[in-house]
């Protein structure tokens, strides 16, 4: 799982939250006000995956200029 904080253009932030939230690894998307224009929340079985969506789905939507991927972490208790 990972977050995906994203900026776009001026006035395309619900053109590219519309096409953002039609992509199926997407769990959660909502618009902010700040630095970032969008966050999102996407799920993925794998890394590659994960990096798959993020540079060629959500990178390459008309109107984002930016994003920032958090990866979650997930440790074991031995």
């Amino acid at each position: 799982m990972a977050y995906v904080l994203i900026t776009t253009a001026t006035g395309k932030e619900l053109s590219v939250l519309d096409c953002i939230r039609q992509l199926p690894e997407l769990s959660e998307a909502h618009q902010l006000f700040g630095q970032y224009d969008i966050i999102t929340r996407m799920e993925t079985d794998s890394y590659d995956k994960l990096c798959d969506v993020v540079l060629q789905k959500v990178r390459t939507v008309q109107g984002v200029t930016g994003s920032r991927t958090l990866i979650c972490a997930s440790f074991r208790r031995d």
